[in-house]
């Protein structure tokens, strides 16, 4: 249960702060990707290890295609996220409703055609949709792979999340996440709620294509051999084995120098003789004639 309320909490305030800003700011490009980019990072350091910190339905979507989380986590996470999201956008209203500011009333919703500046078409904006969610989730999906760069991976994920919205924005206002879209186009009328399809459909589309595209990244690392301090009892066990090592190989050689000393020894008993010293006979005939 837990986890489904962090996930709640987690939509509701990128809601509250993403699209605050962009209503605010007439969906001023910076301002708007900075707003939406810092609340995931925020959100991310607060409850990602207890939930992991998706707060988007396509980035559950894509999760359980991996494999990493339960159906039962799915469709819990999605229903947290889509109410976190109306929940982030009825506190837009209460807090625009209690100013005198006005064309405050689309509430960074998403939209395509008449509803945007750009006037872009729906295929336009399905295609923009799937692309933007594809790198997004992607990147999600493969820093959140490695274990050893979780403390990197918010700031990662919000980075990327900056820049898929630097794209869009002007666009189809950006929406790679459905509950975000959800959310705002309740309060901001039946014009909006009519093309919310596409901003569901996009984004749970390319969500799939990197749920698939990550399969045919290799992830594989080469094993790091790790240097542990060793222990002064384990060094004497070595010095030990390496002394019963060196004794092992002298015993082995001193008696093969024994065995050769003995064999030279018994081949010059049985081939060698003393050499005879020269005698000297003198002739005592000749000596006598001399």
């Amino acid at each position: 249960m837990k986890k489904y309320l962090c996930e709640f909490l987690g939509t509701c305030v990128l809601v509250l702060f993403g699209c605050g800003v962009a209503a605010l700011t007439g969906a001023n490009l910076v301002a708007t990707s900075l707003a939406f980019g810092l609340s995931i990072i925020a959100v991310a350091y607060t409850i990602g290890k207890v939930s992991g910190c998706h707060v988007n339905p396509a980035v559950s979507f894509a999760m359980w295609i991996d494999k990493r989380i339960s159906t039962k986590d799915w469709i819990g996470y999605t229903i947290a996220q889509v109410l976190g999201a109306i929940a982030g956008s009825g506190l837009l209203v209460l807090i625009f409703n209690s100013t005198t500011l006005t064309g405050l009333d689309g509430l960074g919703a998403n939209g395509f055609g008449e509803l945007v500046g750009s006037e872009i078409t729906m295929l336009g904006a399905l295609i923009v949709e799937i692309v933007l969610t594809f790198v997004f989730v992607l990147a999600v999906l493969g820093v959140t792979r490695d274990e050893k760069k979780e403390n990197v991976a918010p700031v990662v994920i919000g980075l990327t999340l900056v820049l898929v919205h630097l794209l869009g924005i002007t666009l189809t206002g950006t929406s790679v996440n459905p509950a975000r879209s959800i959310g705002p186009a309740i309060f901001a009328g039946s014009e909006y709620l009519s093309q919310i399809w596409v901003f569901i459909v996009g984004p749970l589309v390319g969500a799939a294509f990197a749920a698939l595209a990550i399969f045919f990244i290799d992830y594989e690392e080469e094993e790091e051999v790790e240097f542990k301090p060793v222990a002064k009892e384990d060094k004497v066990i070595m010095i030990e084995e390496k002394v019963e090592k060196k004794v092992e190989k002298v015993e082995k050689v001193e008696p093969k120098k024994e065995e050769k000393k003995e064999a030279k020894k018994t081949v010059k008993k049985q081939t060698g003789t003393k050499k005879a010293k020269p005698t000297k006979k003198v002739n005592k005939e000749t000596k006598k004639l001399a």
